[in-house]
């Protein structure tokens, strides 16, 4: 598009910013986001024209009005979970299909392995899980393990594993985003020998019952933030009109938000573990409820919110 055109077709939008208030924090957040996007439009085609100059002033003064005092800083906070993460979510909607792709086949890899080859399992789980979960089996009680330590400690251990592994996924992207493919591999590959084990053992409903009450979550998390590491490779990779640099600047920056956007949710995941799974006793209608509770929030917060959030976005900006 030339630049006539474009500012054509935008100088009242623009000129409207700038004369008329905005009326809620929500409507400070939406004219930011649009101007960036334009912003960033005429970077890439017009680098060092005075519509750049300008549309970076805009974006300057409404970048102020949102950091101008704490009150807005909370709002800030809140515009992050509420608009920011989401859209990011939808953004990078292709990174987040091929991590999961790459898990589920990586589960199916080790789902596959375990089933031909009975020494498989205990090269990924080790010798000393698998002899005793077979013991709790054998007393009637195969999920012991989730009773073997008190609440507190047991959930602060989980949740600082658990954001370790999913920031070490994410960083990993910078080789290329080899990394996080290996980790979903990894991840994957001992998630599906897990639930096979159980399977073959006559408890994969149970397992499932059990297990996913904090496994939906933490699951969820854990290929969200291979995504992550695919965004933060993909700047390196396909930098497209950009300089690799500018590209890499850009997609480090939205792979750290997704990334530290996960943290709430791996707390939670660990509060399920730590808490209530070792509740194993628990009515089936119970653990149904928290496992489908959680599989429609990451369901609606992932994948159709970020959308509904990106077309009402879109009509705002066509209006």
């Amino acid at each position: 598009m030339r630049e006539a055109l474009f500012v054509k077709q935008n100088s009242e939008k623009w000129k409207a910013y700038e004369r008329l208030p905005a009326t809620s924090p929500d409507e400070v957040a939406d004219r930011f986001i649009d101007i960036t996007n334009d912003l960033s439009y005429a970077k890439t085609f017009y680098p060092k024209s005075k519509t750049t100059i300008y549309l970076n002033g805009l974006a300057s003064l409404l970048h102020q009005s949102i950091y101008k005092n704490k009150k807005e800083e909370k709002n800030r906070f809140v515009n992050f979970w509420k608009f920011e993460l989401p859209l990011l979510f939808y953004t990078y909607r292709l990174q987040i299909a091929y991590a999961f792709i790459f898990f589920i086949i990586s589960a199916s890899i080790g789902a596959l392995s375990a089933k031909y080859d009975d020494n498989f399992i205990r090269l990924i789980l080790g010798d000393s899980y698998v002899n005793m979960t077979n013991e709790n089996i054998a007393k009637g009680d195969p999920f012991g393990v989730y009773k073997h330590s008190s609440e507190f400690p047991m959930f602060f251990s989980i949740a600082a594993n658990n954001i370790y592994v999913s920031l070490l996924m994410f960083v990993s992207g910078i080789f290329l985003s080899i990394g996080p493919i290996y980790y979903l591999l990894q991840n994957g590959i001992m998630l599906g020998s897990f639930e096979y084990y159980f399977f073959s053992k006559g408890l994969g409903t149970e397992s499932i019952l059990v297990i996913w009450i904090h496994g939906t979550l933490e699951i969820s998390a854990i290929i969200i933030a291979g995504a992550a590491g695919l965004v933060l490779g993909h700047g390196l990779l396909f930098p497209k009109t950009y300089t690799r640099f500018q590209a890499f600047k850009q997609s480090a920056k939205d792979g750290t938000k997704i990334a530290l956007g996960l943290v709430p949710i791996l707390l939670i995941a660990a509060f399920f573990e730590g808490f209530i799974t070792r509740h194993t006793e628990m009515p089936l209608w119970l653990s149904i409820s928290i496992l489908g509770a959680s599989l429609v929030f990451i369901i609606w917060y992932v994948i159709l919110y970020p959308s509904i959030l990106s077309k009402r976005n879109q009509t705002h900006k066509n209006v």
